[in-house]
């Protein structure tokens, strides 16, 4: 068994050098479900929240054990995608306020994207968020449970959600871990980079608080922007994500994913120094907490210069304990903060459940992600 798996991840690898990303998905699967024939999703879609916690170095065999006993990405028991099954829920559109449907066309191809404009968005410049989805999501369902909307009429913010196209990854997974969608002005990191500027250009945006945050697949790729364009983005929200650079093919990111990963290429986050705040929860069963651990971690050696004043605090929000590390810089402008959060899945902490992966328990995830990102940030740079 031990050498059928290791011929599968070999076999996977190589495709994946192919750019033949459909036919090592499904080596891997096959591998992972004893031969069973299946189309499978591309990695780091969302599963629902597990209680319990899985440590850190799990050894190959017992992680293979994990992806196959806890149900694979975004899939039903037959294994078919459940992209088509996204929740579409309504969104609330208050009076004097946006909510509109835009396309950009680049380059590496094109996208879709919906933009939140507030009530008198037309006063004076204003902050920018870019929030990146999970897998299986889509910018409403992203929307509804992030409750990002309903901050940003209470900040005076515009929101913008991208939205992946099912035929660059069939499950509406950013790809993260893709090393042609890990690079400057190519693939998705060019065209969210795009959108951004898009939506700069058509609404009066403050360009030095720009903002980009994400979920799962999205947070791996929001720390793939903050390392890839740091002069666009002034800070990074990255909720049960991924380090830039943690994978670079089908193989390596099912490993990350579980915690195994090697931290020189997890190191390559961040390396301009961009403010970051992490949300994970110490009970994800589908991306390892670890992760959210590492993200700081390298981010810590970027910003050194920048840090003088470390706290740590434990408290409990929204029925949830958790514990919160801030890293600020000598005039006491927050650069980097961790929340981990006890006994929250692989969700978007106290969300919305109306939308998917929103967990309603816990602090509230999107109004502490604000806060940071507009706590003197202007200065902060």
């Amino acid at each position: 068994m031990k050498n059928f798996l290791t011929s599968a991840f070999n076999r996977a690898t190589q495709l994946t050098r192919e750019q033949n990303l459909s036919e090592a998905t499904r080596v891997l699967m096959r591998a992972l479900t004893n031969g069973a024939a299946a189309p499978a999703p591309q990695p780091a879609a969302h599963a629902e929240p597990h209680p319990p916690t899985f440590r850190l170095r799990r050894p190959l065999g017992e992680t293979v054990e994990l992806l196959r006993h806890a149900g694979l990405p975004g899939m039903d028991q037959s294994g078919a995608p459940l992209v088509a099954l996204r929740k579409a829920p309504k969104i609330e559109i208050p009076p004097g306020a946006a909510y509109l449907s835009r396309s950009y066309v680049g380059p590496a191809g094109a996208r879709d994207y919906k933009v939140y404009a507030p009530n008198g968005v037309g006063d004076g410049k204003r902050p920018l968020i870019v929030m990146l989805h999970g897998c299986a999501q889509n910018p409403d369902d992203f929307a509804v449970g992030s409750r990002m909307n309903e901050l940003a009429e209470e900040h005076g913010f515009i929101v913008a959600y991208p939205a992946q196209s099912t035929t660059a990854n069939q499950m509406g997974c950013w790809n993260w871990f893709n090393p042609a969608d890990q690079t400057r002005e190519k693939g998705e990191p060019s065209l969210i980079a795009g959108m951004t500027r898009a939506v700069m250009a058509e609404w009066r945006v403050d360009p030095s608080r720009v903002y980009v945050a994400g979920l799962s697949a999205g947070g791996a790729m929001a720390a793939t922007m903050g390392a890839t364009y740091p002069e666009l983005y002034a800070a990074v929200g990255i909720h049960s994500g991924l380090a830039h650079g943690s994978a670079s093919d089908v193989a390596s990111a099912f490993a990350a994913m579980g915690g195994k990963f090697e931290l020189g290429a997890a190191r390559r986050s961040l390396s301009d120094g961009v403010r970051t705040i992490v949300f994970h929860g110490e009970a994800d069963q589908k991306v390892h907490p670890t992760n959210g651990e590492t993200i700081i971690a390298g981010a810590r050696l970027d910003l050194a210069d920048a840090l003088a004043c470390e706290t740590r605090e434990t408290g409990s929000a929204g029925g949830r304990n958790y514990s919160r590390t801030v890293i600020a810089d000598a005039r006491g402008v927050p650069q980097l903060e961790h929340w981990a959060v006890e006994g929250l899945g692989h969700a978007w902490s106290g969300g919305n459940p109306d939308g998917s992966f929103a967990d309603r328990h816990g602090p509230e995830a999107s109004r502490e992600m604000v806060r940071f990102f507009l706590s003197d940030a202007a200065k902060a740079r």
